[in-house]
């Protein structure tokens, strides 16, 4: 969740004009799934939608300085500071093998039942053709 800006807040830097309505349409996306209704849904899948809503704020900034370079080096540092930009997510995406990783908890051994991780990290080709999901971020 960003945090909430005040009179003695810096200003955002040049170019926030750029992603600045796309980030207000994902904070307008997550008080929704907030405060959505989670009777019928198991404990873990209530928080789904948020993980979600997550990964792909995070994925559009970094899509917009890594890939498209459309934003600054002093924008994306700002986004982070602001809690706009997962930075440890981000970071793993850089490296290869974690282009398409959804969570930090999928490569979390710890949460897992055997010690590995989780089902979401084995490659489509190597399951059966049965759809499977992952239980800490669907």
């Amino acid at each position: 969740m960003p945090r909430i800006r005040t009179k003695r807040s810096k200003p955002p830097p040049e170019g926030w004009e750029l992603i600045s309505e796309k980030l207000q349409e994902f904070q307008q996306r997550m008080r929704e799934e907030e405060l959505a209704p989670h009777t019928g849904k198991r404990k873990v899948e209530s928080s789904w939608g948020i993980f979600k809503l997550h990964h792909q704020r995070t994925r559009y900034v970094y899509e917009m300085y890594y890939i498209k370079k459309n934003i600054s080096r002093e924008l994306w540092d700002y986004c982070v500071k602001e809690g706009y930009v997962d930075q440890t997510l981000a970071a793993k995406w850089r490296k290869v093998g974690y282009e398409s990783l959804c969570c930090l908890r999928c490569i979390q051994n710890l949460d897992t039942s055997f010690g590995t991780t989780c089902i979401c990290r084995v490659p489509k080709a190597q399951l059966e053709k049965k759809v499977v999901e992952c239980v800490q971020c669907g």
